[in-house]
């Protein structure tokens, strides 16, 4: 009975049409929507992963009309998506940059910025933190 078993499996498994494998893997790549995909952070600095332990954290920041996210700078790549609202970024030296609804960034590494919420509703981003070892995703700064 086992042989027959088998037999009919492997009788299933060469029915199946070698374009159904391929239609199946192209009909998954078209639910996916690129957000992002680049190796420099939004100055321009070429992202490296801290040394240590891998931990990735995930967050949702919400900031309200006016509200500001203070001065800080992070130690680790981060990939933000804002969800909603306006936020716009003070680089100091390097200028402003404004992101709505529907924005992606890698968020400056090592660089002191605070970001401000510019529109009239919440602003609400997702944030991913691809850290490790003992570097800090945040770092409180002091106002320049």
């Amino acid at each position: 009975m086992r042989t027959l078993n088998a037999w009919m499996l492997g009788a299933a498994l060469l029915a199946v049409p070698v374009g159904a494998v391929a239609e199946e893997a192209a009909s998954y790549s078209n639910l996916l929507t690129p957000l992002l995909s680049q190796n420099v952070d939004v100055l321009g600095t070429p992202l490296a992963y801290p040394e240590g332990e891998a931990k990735v954290t995930a967050a949702i920041v919400t900031i309200p009309p006016g509200g500001e996210t203070g001065w800080h700078s992070h130690e680790v790549p981060l990939f933000a998506h804002i969800l909603e609202g306006e936020l716009t970024v003070d680089y100091g030296e390097k200028g402003t940059r404004t992101f709505r609804a529907g924005d992606s960034v890698l968020e400056a590494v090592g660089w002191t910025h605070n970001g401000t919420n510019t529109g009239d509703i919440p602003m609400r981003l997702i944030a991913v933190y691809m850290g490790g070892g003992d570097a800090a995703n945040t770092v409180t700064e002091p106002t320049p």
